[in-house]
């Protein structure tokens, strides 16, 4: 008998079904997010009821529990800690046993060869890796220009997700490695790989095995035109941890973030260089992304922003030149468009700069976003640099947000801020007024520190 396919709707953010196309989503409300699937129609019952449950009519429970006081929680069991330090500071300290790790990120960002670097720095066990987009000749010759150690590591090319569990279950390796979710699929289903009925069975499949055996698995999902990961928002809700790889194409560095964790914090990153020989990790950002800084040039100034435990600084760049046309431009990258012209609004009104018809660009050094407000200071000093062709002191920093009232704000964690400028070299810091007082300046013996309280006087410091 011919099988009867059945085409629905599913909402690619919460996973929805409707017999019809919408707009928007009555579920979670979003719009434009039902795309079109294909699924096998479930055959008639013959006209039969389904029985209510009675107790008893299940059988007996094949279900293992356990006390939770007889559960071991060793932290030098329960983790894998590899070699790539960054990739075990943005997990928590290593990687989980039975955890699921989605990473996503562009073409072309590193996703396949941070992982295939991955296999290589686990040692003393082997490990497994699935490829549904390439041949296991083609992962041979990558592993050969990284250098990566080849005994330990198991390729498979198959795009079966029951063959595949199958064969995790029949190696049992340290960690299994599927690339990509997206070319995966069940004979069970008789929609396309790919689809969202597809991707979200098999991403369950996957979690079923690595919490069955306590193997972790790392799934790599591709992005779509929005940078958010194709498929159904479930499949990120069920996984234990999602990473990005983010970065410029045009630079080769990357970052590595964090937007769910269930075992670790989500605010560390960890950076690395993009070279020929693969992924190199960065110790130091601030070093790196400081290098080549232009000396004595107006226009720049250095801020620092956290990233979890970590103090990282960036050099921000602004250009102030005079409008051709009626309307000045206003372009921000690396920085908040909103939040650079509410500081632009501020430095005319509070301080008497005056920029309605000066177009400004700014542009934030190396390829990193700066969300954090402590940069508001820093942002403003290079604007008012650059309208007044003089150039911020090289060994100066400046911290502090910027209210509407032209005052400047408190910032947290001031002290790590601090010990970072000063191991690197910097001689001066303007920071809040307001945060001093709680600052045992002994232990900066070789930074001046000057506290402002409005942005008048930080202007005065340059």
């Amino acid at each position: 008998m011919k099988e009867k396919l059945k085409t629905i709707y599913v909402c690619t953010n919460c996973g929805e079904t409707s017999p019809r196309w919408l707009g928007r989503c009555p579920s979670c409300g979003q719009w434009n997010t039902l795309v079109e699937d294909v699924i096998k129609e479930e055959p008639a019952t013959g006209g039969k009821k389904a029985q209510p449950w009675s107790p008893g009519a299940s059988g007996p429970s094949t279900a293992v529990a356990k006390r939770l006081a007889d559960i071991d929680t060793n932290e030098e069991k329960s983790r894998i800690v590899t070699s790539i330090k960054e990739l075990d500071r943005v997990l928590g300290g290593g990687i989980v046993l039975g955890s699921v790790v989605l990473l996503g990120g562009e073409p072309g960002a590193g996703k396949s060869t941070m992982l295939l670097q991955l296999c290589g720095a686990i040692t003393g066990s082997q490990v497994l890796y699935v490829t549904g987009e390439e041949s296991t000749r083609q992962i041979k010759l990558r592993a050969k220009r990284l250098n990566v150690p080849e005994d330990t590591i198991l390729v498979a090319a198959e795009s079966n997700i029951d063959e595949i569990v199958a064969l995790i279950e029949e190696t049992k390796p340290s960690f299994a490695v599927i690339d990509s979710i997206q070319t995966m699929y069940t004979p069970t289903l008789s929609s396309s790989a790919g689809s969202v009925s597809q991707v979200k069975e098999c991403a369950a499949r996957l979690l079923a095995v690595a919490k069955g055996l306590e193997i972790p698995v790392f799934i790599v999902g591709h992005v779509n035109k929005d940078g958010a990961i194709a498929g159904p928002k479930v499949m990120e809700h069920i996984v234990d941890t999602v990473l990005y790889f983010e970065g410029d194409r045009t630079l080769p560095y990357r970052i590595l973030r964090a937007t769910k964790n269930r075992y670790g914090s989500t605010n560390e990153i960890g950076m690395f260089d993009m070279t020929g020989a693969g992924l190199i990790p960065i110790d130091n950002p601030s070093e790196m992304l400081l290098e080549g800084r232009p000396l004595g040039v107006s226009g720049n100034c250095v801020g620092c922003i956290m990233e979890g435990s970590r103090p990282i600084m960036s050099e921000i760049q602004a250009l102030a030149t005079k409008s051709g046309f009626g309307t000045p431009r206003r372009t921000a990258s690396g920085f908040d468009s909103g939040r650079a012209n509410l500081l632009m609004a501020v430095l005319e009104k509070r301080v008497g700069f005056f920029m309605g018809n000066l177009d400004v660009y700014i542009n934030v050094v190396g390829g990193l976003e700066l969300s954090e407000p402590a940069c508001d200071l820093a942002l403003c000093l290079a604007i008012v640099s650059s309208l007044t062709d003089q150039p911020v002191a090289d060994s100066l920093l400046a911290i502090g947000e910027v209210g509407l009232g032209g005052e400047i704000r408190s910032v947290n964690n001031l002290e790590i801020r601090l010990r970072e400028a000063q191991r690197i070299g910097f001689k001066k810091a303007i920071v809040p007024e307001h945060n001093i007082r709680n600052l045992n300046l002994k232990e900066f013996p070789d930074i001046k520190i000057v506290g402002a309280k409005y942005l008048k006087q930080a202007i005065t410091q340059i």
